[in-house]
């Protein structure tokens, strides 16, 4: 499975979502863009997207919500690692209330890979990242994750974004 990702202005990204009914896409907003998924097993209608193979998926992504996406970039040599780490980890996020899905996504064009959960709301992310699952999640970091290795792994700073979800409007 891929996922494209482009941003816009809202009007341009809805007019595109409407275009192309029968694909599975979602349109999310923040204070900064507004954002235009495509998730599919074949090609983007985007000219341009950032591009990602997703290499963990749970869940069905739908409009409504909330996005937050975890963003890490990460060296050549570090991604065996990498997504060992997250081809092995214990599924406790799945249990929560208030969640739906995730998607480990490794980046084809660029280096930054994309750790993606969706939530019914803000609210239940909040007390997922308040709970034991999270600092348990969190504290189990990948063989030789720590110190210099660390600096092999990861080729910046990670960043996080958060996108509210539109319910439909049908």
């Amino acid at each position: 499975m891929y996922i494209y990702m482009t941003n816009g202005t809202y009007e341009f990204m809805k007019n595109k979502k409407d275009k192309a009914a029968g694909e599975n896409m979602i349109l999310m907003q923040n204070m900064e863009t507004t954002l235009l998924l495509h998730e599919t097993n074949g090609k983007t209608i985007f000219s341009s997207p950032r591009k990602f193979e997703s290499i963990d998926s749970v869940g069905e992504l739908r409009q409504g919500g909330f996005i937050v996406m975890n963003n890490i970039p990460v060296t050549d040599e570090g991604r065996p690692v990498f997504e060992y780490r997250f081809k092995n980890r214990a599924g406790m996020i799945e249990k929560e209330s208030g969640f739906i899905a995730i998607r480990v996504l490794r980046p084809l064009n660029s280096d930054t890979y994309v750790i993606l959960t969706q939530w019914d709301n803000e609210q239940s992310f909040r007390n997922w990242q308040n709970s034991k699952s999270f600092e348990n999640a969190h504290a189990n970091k990948a063989p030789g994750a720590g110190g210099d290795t660390a600096k092999k792994i990861f080729s910046g700073s990670s960043y996080v974004t958060h996108y509210v979800l539109a319910e439909e409007d049908n």
